[in-house]
C-alpha cells in the first residue's frame, strides 16, 4: 500500500507542477526533486507490494515511505489551500491583498520550501538506515514468504481427500459438472470453468466431480494440476506428465528435468493420442495459461474435458478456441451454512447439535460468513474450545481483529488476501474505499465511480474519459470476484454492487493498518492518535457522547462518509476535504465555511433538507460533482456558473407519491449562462427558460441532459441543441404541463448516434420520424404521450433495446400487439393504459424477456396472449389490475395457470377503494397459499387489534405490515413462517410490545421498525431491556423515527449546535464527508438497535 501512497503523491506533484504554475513559485525545485526521489522509490516498492510476507525491517521501511508520501501530500494541499485563498476575490481586491500580504506569502513559501527540503533529507537518509540495519533488499522474498507460497497448493489439493460426509450444499453444482463431463453428445474437447471468490468452494466442488467413480470409469487418463499466481510453463508440463503416468500406473520418465519445452509437449501428445482425458487446472489467475499448454492437449473428438477453477471471470470468458462452459459458484444458503458450521464446531456433541445457550451467537457468527464455506469451516474449527457465550460474543464483536491475529483463521485471511495482493496499486485503493460503505450496502455504480475520481484514484488514459477508466476499474474488481453485483440494468451492466462481509472486514483491517481509512460504527472507541492520521472516515453511528469525545484532529481528512439518521452538524475546518457526501442526511443548512473547501471535488446533497446553496458556491473552483437531487433546493445561485471544473450536475426532484402522475418529476431553475460550463458532462434536471434554450446549443460536450418545463415554442432551439451534442448518450425531455405538446420533429433523421437512453414525457402528435434510426438505444420511456397511432411498429426493430417503459403512451385502441422484433428486450413495463383490453405476444418475439410489469390497466381482464412463449421470464408484476385478470391465474386449477407456471416469481399489488373497510381478518385466507414468498399488508384490516399467524406461510421470506391504526398485538405461533428473513413494521402506533413468537423466527436476518412507538423500541433497546433475548439472534435491527411536525425549529437548532460544539472540540477526524440516512436494506453488524 506504500506503492499506492507514492503513486498518488507523484500524481499530485505532477498536477501541481502542470496546473498550478502560478501558485508554486518558490517551491518548484523542491517539488521536482521530490518527484524524482519518489519515482525512483516506486520501482522498489512495486517489488515490495508483491511480497506476501515481509520481514519486520521491510515493513518498517515501507511504512516510513508511506508516511512520508502522506506528509508530502499534506504539505502540497495546505500550501495550495493557502495560495488559492488569494484567487477568490475580485481583481482589485486581489491586487491589494497581494501587496498587503506579500511578506506573509513570502514567509509561507519559505516555510513550505523548508518542510519539503526536510522531507528530501529524510528520504535520502532511508537507504543509509536500511544498510545500517540490513534492510536493503526489499521484495526479494523471505523464507517465510517462500513457506507461505508452498502452503497454498496444499490447501487446494487437500480437497481431493474430503469425504462426502464432510460436505454440504454442493449437490446441484456437482450434478451440473458431471452432466458436462459425461455429455456423450459433445465429442469435442471442452473447457469447463468454475468461477467464484476465494474460499467459495470451487476446488472442493471440482474435486468431488473429479473423484467420482463414474468419471474415473469413463476417462482413459486424468490429471490434477495446481497452477496458482506464479507458474513456470515447463514445470506445469512436467506435472501433467507425472500425473498422467501415475494415473496409468506407469513408470514416470526419469529425465523430465532435462527436457526442453518442445520435448515435454511431444511426450504429452504421444501419451494422450487416442485417449479420452480429463485434466483439472486449479487456481488459474491468467488467461495466458491456455496459450502455454493448449498445444499439448489433443482434440481427437473423443470427448476430452479440461476444467479450470478461477476467481477471475475474465479468465473463464477467454476465447479458448474450443467449446466452453462456465459454472458460477453460489455461496451457501442459510440452512446449508448452519449445517456445515455445526458439523465442524459441535462434532463431539450428540447429532452435532448446537447447545441452546450458544445458538443465538452461533447464528450471528454464521451470518457474518455470508455463505462462504472456507470461513464457516475455519470458524467452526476455532470455536470448539470456547464454552462460554461471552467468549463467542467476543469473537463475533472483534472478527476483523480475529481474522488478522487468530492462527485458526489464518487460512481465511491468506486466501482472501491473495486476491487483494494481486491487484494493481490503483485498484487496491478503489477496493479499500468500498469498505467505507456499511455492511451489505448497495453501492451505486455511478456514485462509486465519481467518488474514486474525486479522490484521484483514476489515472489519465489517452483517448478515454476518467469515467470510462473508473468503470473499467469497477469491472475488473467484479471480474476478480472482489465485489458482488446486486443489480444489473437492462443489458446486464452492473447497477449496484456490494462487498462480501468478510472481504469488508479484511479491507477494514488492512485500511486501518495502512492509515488509508477508518470506519466508526460505535462498537468501540478507536485509537485517538491513529484516527487523527487517517485520510478517510466513515461514520455509521454517532454513539454516546463519551465516545464522540475520544475523536481528535480531523485536519488530514480527504474523505468522510457518514451513514446516520440522527441530526448531525457538519464539522468545520476540514480545509483539505475532497469529498462531502450528505445523501439523505437530515441536514437543513450548510455552514458558510463550506465555500472555503477549495480542494472539494464531490458534493452530494441528495435527499437532504437543504433549501439553498451558499451564494459564493463559485469559490469551490475544483468541484467536479454536485448532486442536489430530491433536496429542497429550487433555484441555483448565480455563482454556480463559476464552477469551471464541474462535470456532473444532477438536479431532479422525484415525488414517489405521484408515481402514476405527470408531475412525478420536477427540475431546478438555473442561471441561463450555466451554458458556459464547458467541462460539464451531465446536466440532469434543468428547467427550460427562453434564454437557456437559445444558449444550450453551445454545450456540445454534454453526454447526458435532462430538461423539464419545455414548451412547444422551444422546438427549434431544443432540436438544434440535441443535434449539436454528438456525444450525447442520455436524453430526457419533459413538457411544462400535461396538455402541452412535445414537438421534436425538427430533429433530423439522424439524432446523436451514441444515444442509449431516451425519456420523453409529454403529448406527442405522432411517433417522431427519427425513432427507427436509434440503433444504439437500450432504454426507451414514453410517459403521457397519448399517441393515437400504435407506437409498437416504430419500436420493435430497434436492435439493442433492452428496457421499454410505456405509461399512458397510447390511446388509439384497445390492443397492443408485439408481432416481431424486441430480440434484446429484458424489461417491459406497461402502465396506465385506460383503454387497453388485450395484449398479444407472438411466438419468437422478446424471447429474452425477464421482467414484465403491468400497472393500472383497468380494462385488461385477460392474461397477455403468448405469455407462455416467454420461457426466460423471471418475474411478472401485476399492480392495481382487475380481479378478472387475477382470477385467470389464481390457483392451480385456474384457467391460465398452465401459461404462467414456468415463471418463478409472480407479484400482485392491489389497492382497495377509498371507501372500503376490511373488517374481516385476512390472514386465514392467505396462510395456506403454498408458494407465497412475500406479503405486504398496508392498512389492510380494521376489524380488531390482533393479527395472529397460527399456521402456514411455509415459503414466506418477507413480511411487511404498514399503517395498521388499531393493531396492538401480533402473534406468531411456533413453526409458522420458519423461513422468514425480513420483517418490517411501519406506522403501527398502537403496537407497544414486540410480536409474540418472534424468537421462533430463527432464519430472520432483518427487523425493520419504522415510525413505531417508543414503548416498543424500549422493549429491545440495550442488553438489559425486557425483550432483548428474543431478538438477539437477528443480525440486523433498524429503527427509523419521525420527528413530529410541530417540533420547534429552535429545539432542532439547539441539538445541532450541541453537536457542532462536540465537533469543534476535535470530534471525528475526517477528510471526506458522506452523510446519508442509511440504506434501508443494509443490515448493521450485530444485534444492535440502529436509530
Amino acid at each position: 500500500m506504500a506503492l499506492s501512497a507514492v503513486g498518488l503523491v507523484i500524481g499530485r506533484i505532477v498536477s501541481a507542477l502542470e496546473n498550478e504554475a502560478s501558485l508554486i513559485g518558490g517551491v518548484r525545485d523542491e517539488l521536482n526533486q521530490l518527484k524524482l526521489e519518489f519515482a525512483s522509490m516506486r520501482s522498489f516498492l512495486e517489488d515490495a507490494d508483491k511480497t506476501i510476507a515481509q520481514t519486520e525491517g521491510e515493513k518498517t521501511w515501507v511504512a516510513n515511505v508511506r508516511d512520508l508520501a502522506y506528509e508530502v501530500e499534506d504539505i502540497i494541499d495546505e500550501y495550495m489551500y493557502y495560495m488559492n485563498k488569494q484567487k477568490v476575490y475580485g481583481k482589485l481586491t486581489r491586487f491589494l491583498r497581494q501587496i498587503v500580504y506579500a511578506p506573509k506569502n513570502l514567509w509561507v513559501r519559505q516555510r513550505i520550501a523548508t518542510k519539503l527540503q526536510k522531507i528530501n533529507s529524510m528520504i535520502k537518509a532511508i537507504p543509509e538506515r536500511n544498510r545500517r540495519y540490513g534492510v536493503d533488499r526489499v521484495g526479494e522474498g523471505s523464507s517465510s514468504s517462500q513457506d507461505h507460497q508452498r502452503r497454498l497448493p496444499n490447501l487446494g489439493e487437500s480437497s481431493l481427500f474430503f469425504k462426502d460426509d464432510d460436505l454440504v450444499g454442493i449437490e446441484d453444482g456437482k450434478e451440473q459438472l458431471l452432466d458436462w463431463l459425461m455429455d456423450k453428445e459433445e465429442p469435442q474437447r471442452t473447457v469447463i470453468s468454475v468461477v467464484g471468490m476465494g474460499g467459495s468452494g470451487k476446488t472442493t466442488l471440482v474435486a468431488q466431480a473429479y473423484n467420482s467413480r463414474i468419471v474415473k470409469r469413463q476417462f482413459d487418463c486424468y490429471a490434477w494440476i495446481t497452477v496458482s499466481q506464479t507458474y513456470v510453463a515447463d514445470d506445469l508440463l512436467r506435472s501433467m506428465i507425472k500425473e498422467f503416468y501415475r494415473g496409468a500406473k506407469e513408470a514416470i520418465p526419469m529425465d523430465l528435468s532435462s527436457m526442453s519445452y518442445r520435448e515435454l509437449i511431444e511426450m504429452i501428445t504421444d501419451f494422450l493420442r487416442l485417449k479420452r482425458y480429463v485434466i483439472v487446472f486449479d487456481d488459474v489467475w491468467s488467461s495466458n495459461l491456455w496459450r502455454d499448454i493448449h498445444v499439448s492437449l489433443l482434440d481427437e473428438g473423443l470427448g476430452s474435458r479440461i476444467i479450470l477453477t478461477t476467481r477471475k471471470e475474465d479468465v473463464a470468458l477467454s476465447s479458448f478456441g474450443v467449446k466452453s462452459r462456465i459454472h458460477y459458484i453460489k455461496l451457501l444458503g442459510v440452512s446449508d451454512a448452519w449445517n456445515l458450521f455445526c458439523m465442524k464446531a459441535f462434532s463431539s456433541n450428540p447429532n452435532r447439535c448446537c447447545p441452546q445457550h450458544l445458538k443465538s451467537v452461533a447464528q450471528d457468527l454464521v451470518a457474518k460468513c455470508k455463505g462462504l464455506p472456507l470461513a464457516i469451516v475455519a470458524l467452526g474449527g476455532v470455536m470448539p474450545s470456547k464454552y462460554l457465550e461471552l467468549e463467542w460474543r467476543k469473537i463475533y464483536n472483534s472478527l476483523s481483529w480475529e481474522l488478522s491475529n487468530n492462527p485458526g483463521l489464518e487460512v481465511v485471511k491468506t486466501i482472501l488476501l491473495l486476491s487483494f495482493n494481486d491487484l494493481p496499486y490503483r485498484l487496491k485503493c478503489c477496493f479499500l474505499y468500498c469498505c467505507l460503505f456499511p455492511e451489505d450496502y448497495k453501492i451505486k455504480r455511478k456514485r462509486l465511480i465519481r467518488l474514486w475520481m474525486a479522490e484521484g484514484f483514476v489515472e489519465k488514459v489517452r483517448g478515454r474519459t476518467p469515467e470510462e477508466v473508473a468503470e473499467s476499474y469497477l469491472m475488473e474488481l467484479i471480474c476478480r470476484s472482489m465485489l458482488q453485483v446486486v443489480m444489473r440494468n437492462e443489458l446486464g451492466r452492473p447497477k449496484n454492487c456490494k462487498m462480501h462481509d468478510l472481504m469488508r472486514e479484511l479491507a477494514i483491517s488492512t485500511s486501518e493498518t495502512e492509515k488509508f481509512c477508518v470506519v466508526y460504527d460505535g462498537r468501540e472507541a478507536n485509537d485517538e492518535e491513529e484516527s487523527a492520521t487517517n485520510r478517510r472516515m466513515s461514520i455509521q453511528s454517532i454513539g454516546r457522547e463519551s465516545q464522540l469525545g475520544n475523536w481528535k484532529g480531523m485536519l488530514k481528512l480527504r474523505s468522510l462518509l457518514v451513514f446516520v439518521v440522527e441530526e448531525i452538524a457538519l464539522p468545520l475546518s476540514l480545509r483539505l476535504l475532497r469529498v462531502l457526501d450528505l445523501e439523505d442526511a437530515p441536514i437543513e443548512v450548510l455552514p458558510e465555511e463550506l465555500v472555503d473547501l477549495f480542494n472539494l471535488r464531490y458534493l452530494n446533497l441528495k435527499g437532504t433538507r437543504v433549501k439553498e446553496l451558499p451564494k459564493s458556491i463559485g469559490r469551490l473552483c475544483n468541484l467536479n460533482t454536485l448532486d442536489i437531487s430530491d433536496c429542497k433546493i429550487e433555484v441555483l445561485p448565480a455563482g454556480i456558473t463559476e464552477l469551471r471544473n464541474l462535470r456532473h450536475l444532477k438536479m431532479y426532484h422525484f415525488d414517489y407519491e405521484l408515481l402514476d402522475e405527470f408531475q412525478f418529476v420536477r427540475g431546478t431553475t438555473t442561471p441561463s449562462n450555466i451554458c458556459k460550463l464547458k467541462n460539464l458532462q451531465v446536466l440532469a434536471g434543468v428547467e427550460a427558460q427562453s434564454d437557456l434554450m437559445k444558449r444550450i446549443k453551445n454545450m456540445t460536450q454534454l453526454k447526458r441532459i435532462g430538461i423539464t418545463k419545455v414548451r412547444e415554442v422551444d422546438e427549434e432551439d431544443l432540436c438544434t441543441a440535441i443535434q449539436n451534442m454528438s456525444l450525447l448518450c442520455r436524453l430526457s425531455v419533459k413538457v411544462i404541463d400535461v396538455d402541452e405538446y412535445l414537438r421534436m420533429d425538427a430533429l433530423s433523421s439522424t439524432p446523436p448516434r451514441h444515444l442509449k437512453v431516451l425519456i420523453l414525457a409529454g403529448k406527442l402528435e405522432k411517433v417522431p420520424c427519427w425513432f427507427q434510426s436509434l440503433q444504439n438505444l437500450t432504454f426507451l420511456s414514453l410517459r403521457w404521450s397519448r399517441l393515437t397511432e400504435d407506437p409498437i411498429p416504430y419500436i420493435q426493430a430497434l436492435p439493442n433495446l433492452g428496457q421499454l417503459f410505456l405509461c399512458n403512451a397510447y390511446e388509439g385502441g384497445g390492443q397492443l400487439c408485439f408481432s416481431e422484433g424486441f430480440h434484446k428486450l429484458r424489461i417491459l413495463e406497461l402502465w396506465n393504459f385506460p383503454q387497453l383490453n388485450e395484449i398479444i405476444i407472438e411466438r419468437e418475439v422478446m424471447t429474452g424477456l425477464q421482467d414484465f410489469h403491468i400497472r393500472t390497466c383497468m380494462q385488461l381482464k385477460i392474461l397477455p396472449h403468448g405469455i407462455e412463449y416467454l420461457e426466460d421470464l423471471q418475474e411478472l408484476r401485476l399492480t392495481f389490475v382487475t380481479n378478472e385478470l387475477m382470477e385467470c391465474i389464481r390457483g392451480e386449477r385456474s384457467k391460465d395457470h398452465q401459461k404462467v407456471w414456468h415463471i418463478p416469481r409472480i407479484y400482485h399489488y392491489w389497492q382497495s377503494p377509498t371507501e372500503a373497510k376490511l373488517t374481516e381478518d385476512p390472514i386465514p385466507y392467505i396462510q395456506a397459499l403454498p408458494n407465497l414468498g412475500r406479503l405486504h399488508l398496508f392498512n389492510a384490516y380494521e376489524g380488531g387489534g390482533q393479527l395472529c399467524f397460527s399456521e402456514g406461510f411455509h415459503k414466506l421470506r418477507k413480511l411487511e405490515l404498514c399503517n395498521f391504526p388499531q393493531l396492538n398485538e401480533i402473534v406468531i405461533e411456533r413453526g409458522v413462517m420458519p423461513g422468514l428473513q425480513e420483517f418490517s413494521i411501519r406506522k403501527c402506533m398502537q403496537l407497544k410490545i414486540l410480536p409474540h413468537g418472534i424468537e421462533y423466527l430463527e432464519d430472520l436476518q432483518g427487523l425493520f421498525l419504522t415510525f413505531v412507538t417508543n414503548e416498543l423500541i424500549e422493549c429491545i433497546r440495550g442488553e438489559g431491556s425486557k425483550d432483548h433475548q428474543k431478538v438477539r439472534h437477528i443480525p440486523s435491527i433498524h429503527h427509523w423515527r419521525q420527528t413530529p411536525v410541530e417540533l420547534k425549529y429552535e429545539l432542532l437548532s439547539r441539538s445541532t449546535d450541541r453537536l457542532f460544539q462536540h465537533i469543534r472540540q476535535g470530534v471525528l477526524p475526517l477528510s471526506t464527508y458522506s452523510i446519508s440516512a442509511g440504506n434501508p436494506i443494509a443490515p448493521t453488524s450485530g444485534p444492535k438497535l440502529r436509530r
